[in-house]
């Protein structure tokens, strides 16, 4: 029998054939950016050097993503994609100061460049990275995917204007063209990495998920019925689609039995409008003490333990 595919499977093919192209292209950018002696390829070597390793680091964090949680990862290998993202926009970022150093250098010492080979080996380029990248866009929501997707289209682009660069070479004989569109493939690399490195970084630091607003959060809560207060409030991302969220909810005073529609009205508000596919939620019914030591950010709230009642939601 054939058997279907999994989004994770799929996206593990993906990754496995943009290592093969990417190799092979490295191979040729560095190859004739020697013989052209020409910066800009070299540097798009370079880059595409670390997109081959971006992509390796991502395959590698989707293998271990789709293991199983245990005892000693109770929520499983969630993050091992967002590590990958941050060490991949962490290497960009250090591989843009190297690009746009030697370019610097390269502008005060000019080299003759040979523009055709340029044009050709760039062209090659444009059509490899573009269809890496159009492949890898379906998988974008992944903040480690989505890293790697942007590695190809900053090459996609830059190779591009590594063949803009050729032709302005050719016809009017300015080698200076070289390294500044090595400055402008730096400038790129760098902008794209630095917008994955802050939401990676806010992940590992477990803070509030981006584009999510804590009062919001809140306030849909205390909208349900029964609900009185809600404080020590957390919430964080366990992966880069997946939200968890911890609070203490004040009700009013019920049998046991009545809390479970609150408490699946309150998961359901929370899954429809936040994406928060997992929380622990604790029911109390009366005002709360400092000494039971709860924190309750961003605002300071009394906390307690009265009547408490434990939901979870996966």
């Amino acid at each position: 029998m054939h058997m279907v595919a999994t989004p994770n499977r799929r996206m593990q093919q993906v990754l496995k054939a943009s290592m093969g192209l990417t190799f092979a292209y490295v191979l040729a950018t560095f190859v004739f950016g020697l013989r052209a002696h020409s910066l800009a390829l070299i540097s798009e070597a370079g880059h595409n050097l670390s997109d081959l390793l971006a992509i390796i680091l991502s395959y590698v964090a989707v293998y271990f993503q789709a293991r199983p949680a245990n005892e000693k990862k109770t929520f499983g290998y969630q993050r091992a994609g967002v590590l990958a993202a941050f060490v991949n926009a962490g290497t960009l970022v250090v591989l843009s100061i190297w690009i746009a150093l030697t370019a610097i250098e390269r502008l005060h010492t000019p080299v003759e460049v040979q523009p055709r080979l340029m044009m050709g080996v760039a062209a090659a380029g444009v059509v490899m990275n573009g269809t890496i990248a159009a492949l890898l866009w379906r998988f974008s929501k992944d903040v480690n995917i989505r890293s790697v997707f942007l590695h190809m289209l900053g090459d996609t682009l830059s190779t591009a204007a590594v063949i803009g660069g050729g032709a302005a070479i050719l016809f009017t004989g300015m080698s200076w063209v070289d390294p500044v569109l090595s400055l402008v493939i730096a400038a790129m690399i760098l902008w794209s990495s630095v917008g994955i490195l802050r939401e990676t970084l806010n992940i590992l630091l477990e803070g509030t998920p981006r584009n999510m607003q804590l009062g919001a959060v809140r306030e849909a809560m205390e909208g349900v019925p029964g609900v009185l207060d809600v404080h020590d409030l957390h919430v964080w991302s366990l992966g880069a689609q997946s939200h968890a969220l911890a609070s203490h909810v004040r009700i009013d005073e019920m049998p046991a039995s009545e809390c479970s529609g609150i408490l699946t009205e309150l998961n359901g508000r929370l899954h429809d409008l936040f994406h928060i596919t997992h929380t622990t939620i604790q029911f109390e019914t009366s005002g709360c003490e400092t000494i039971h030591g709860c924190s309750s950010p961003p605002e300071a709230e009394a906390v307690g333990a009265h009547g408490h009642h434990h939901g979870h939601s996966h």
